[in-house]
C-alpha cells in the first residue's frame, strides 16, 4: 500500500493534450474544482483548484494541506492561499488579468458555486469546459492501464477471497463487511466515485436470491434491498442461503483507479434457470468483447447485446423490468467508477484506442432472482481485450 505519485511526464502529457482540446473550442482557460479532475491534472487530491491557461503554465493553489500538495504534485506554480477569494487576485499578479473566457466542469459544479465564480471572475465568461475534460480523460495512457490492471488483481483477490469464504447464514451486508475488509487489508480505498452528482458510489451490491429480483432506485437492472428505505439499494439484511443465486457486483478502487467486476456464486446447487441465464450473460459479454474495436459506434453494442438477449428468449428480463429498464450496457471507468462515455442506447461516438469500459449485461426475474456478469474491457488499436483477470464462470460451491 506504498503511496504512489503520478509520473510527472503522464501530468505534463494530459495538460499538453487539455491545452490542445482548449484551443479547439476557443476556451482562453479552465478552473478545476473537482476532486477527480483536480487529480488527474495535477497529482494531489489536497483541498486545492487548478487554473490552466491555453498559453500559461499551470497554477494550483492549496487551501489545505499545502506541504503534502506540494510533495505529491509535479505542478510548478503552487500557491498556499486562506480563502478561494484570494485566487482571482494572484492570477492577476501572474498573467496581469483574468481570462475572457473560462471553462468549469458544468457537469458537475453546483449552481451555487458557478454563481460564486462567476462574482469572482466577474469580467470572465465562463464556458462547458465538460467535453474537454472528458475528451482527455476518456483516453487512458500507459500508465493508467497499468493502474487499472493492479485494480483488476485486487479484484480478482476478493473474488478469489469470496469463493472460500461465503457461507450461508449469513446476512448479505455482513458478508460484504468480510471481503470488504479483505480488500482494505489490500490497498482498497473503501469508497467509490461517480461522476454524477444523483449516483451514489458503494461496494456492497450482493443480492441474493429473491433480493436480486427486487427493482428500485439504481439506475442498473438490479437493485436488491439496501439497508434502510433511506438507502434503498444493494445488500440487505436477507440471511444468505443454500441452492440459490447470488449476484456479487464489486467495485475496487486502488491508487485512485476503479475497477468493476460481477460474479454469479450459489453454494449447494444453482437453479437450472439461473444458471441458464447466467451463462447467457457470459455469452452476451463475448459476443460484444469480438465486436468492440476502433471504429465502432457505441450505440450498436447496445443493440447488438439486446438482439442477442431476445434470440435467447429473455429479452423481458433483460436489463431491467419492463418499463425500467436500463439504457446502457456498460459504461466508462477510471478515476471513477462511473465515467463518461457510456455505451447507450442510440449513442453515435465510436469507440477509440485507450478507452476502458465495465461491460455488464444482467438481467432480471422479478421478485425471484438476478443474474448476470461484469468484466472490464480495454480498446485496443486494433481490436479489444480483457483488462479484468477474474475467470468468467459461475461459482458453484459445496
Amino acid at each position: 500500500m506504498a503511496f504512489q505519485k503520478t509520473p510527472e511526464q503522464e501530468i505534463k502529457n494530459r495538460i499538453h493534450t487539455l491545452k490542445q482540446k482548449m484551443d479547439t473550442s476557443g476556451i482562453e482557460a479552465i478552473f478545476l474544482t473537482h476532486k477527480p479532475d483536480i487529480f488527474y491534472f495535477s497529482g494531489t487530491s489536497q483541498d486545492c483548484y487548478l487554473y490552466i491557461h491555453v498559453n500559461q503554465d499551470p497554477v494550483l493553489f492549496v487551501k489545505r494541506y499545502f506541504p503534502r500538495a506540494k510533495k505529491e504534485s509535479c505542478i510548478k506554480d503552487i500557491f498556499q492561499i486562506s480563502s478561494i477569494t484570494q485566487i482571482p487576485i494572484k492570477i492577476k499578479a501572474l498573467h496581469s488579468t483574468l481570462p475572457k473566457t473560462c471553462g468549469l466542469a458544468f457537469d458537475v459544479v453546483p449552481i451555487r458555486d458557478y454563481e460564486f465564480y462567476q462574482n469572482l471572475f466577474h469580467a470572465t465568461t465562463f464556458k462547458d469546459g465538460t467535453p474537454a475534460i472528458h475528451a482527455c480523460r476518456e483516453i487512458k495512457s500507459a500508465y493508467e492501464i497499468d493502474q487499472l490492471k493492479k485494480a483488476a488483481r485486487l479484484s480478482e483477490k476478493t473474488f478469489s477471497y469470496i469463493r472460500k469464504n461465503i457461507v450461508p447464514g449469513i446476512s448479505e451486508i455482513e458478508f460484504c463487511g468480510v471481503y470488504e475488509t479483505f480488500a482494505r487489508k489490500h490497498g482498497h480505498a473503501g469508497k467509490v466515485l461517480t461522476r454524477h452528482y444523483r449516483a451514489q458510489g458503494y461496494p456492497f451490491h450482493l443480492l441474493s436470491g429473491k433480493n436480486g429480483g427486487l427493482a428500485g432506485a439504481v439506475d442498473t437492472p438490479c437493485s436488491g434491498m439496501g439497508t434502510s428505505i433511506a438507502h434503498p439499494f444493494g445488500a440487505g439484511a436477507k440471511l444468505i442461503q443454500r441452492n440459490e443465486p447470488i449476484l456479487i457486483d464489486f467495485g475496487t478502487l486502488l491508487n485512485g483507479y476503479h475497477l468493476d467486476e460481477t460474479r454469479m456464486f450459489a453454494i449447494g446447487a444453482m437453479p437450472p434457470k439461473a444458471m441458464d441465464v447466467s451463462k447467457m450473460s457470459i455469452d452476451i459479454l463475448h459476443l460484444l468483447l469480438s465486436m468492440m474495436k476502433p471504429g465502432v459506434i457505441m450505440g450498436d453494442l447496445f443493440d447488438a447485446s439486446v438482439q442477442m438477449a431476445k434470440q435467447m428468449g429473455v429479452e423481458e428480463q433483460f436489463l431491467g423490468l419492463p418499463g425500467i429498464k436500463s439504457i446502457f450496457i456498460g459504461h466508462g471507468i477510471g478515476l471513477e467508477l462511473v465515467e463518461p462515455p457510456m455505451l447507450s442506447k442510440g449513442k453515435k461516438d465510436i469507440l477509440k484506442p485507450g478507452m476502458i469500459f465495465a461491460v455488464e449485461p444482467k438481467f432480471i426475474f422479478k421478485n425471484k432472482f438476478a443474474a448476470g456478469i461484469e468484466s472490464v474491457i480495454q480498446i485496443t488499436e486494433t481490436s479489444a481485450c480483457f483488462l479484468s483477470t477474474t475467470p468468467h464462470d459461475v461459482v458453484v460451491l459445496e
